[in-house]
């Protein structure tokens, strides 16, 4: 099985660079601040859906620097 986890670090690098704070990801990406709290933490992972939200909210960001492919035995891709 594949799992896709958010880069919670990179995430943090790229709303600092574009000065833009978790709550108002979370307004632009219509979820509540405490759901994107749990996909920074690791608690949730984002399903194909809000993957395709994050992308489009934070426009010119790529895939690969928002989310990280893991195999279940733990690999990364």
């Amino acid at each position: 099985m594949v799992k896709v986890a958010l880069r919670a670090k990179n995430l943090l690098r790229i709303l600092a660079r574009k000065n833009k704070s978790q709550n108002w990801l979370a307004y632009r990406m219509e979820i509540s601040s405490g759901y994107i709290s749990q996909l920074i933490t690791g608690a949730r992972r984002p399903s194909p859906k809000m993957r395709e939200r994050f992308l489009q909210v934070l426009d010119g960001v790529g895939f690969d620097e928002l989310f990280e492919i893991k195999e279940s035995n733990g690999r990364k891709r």
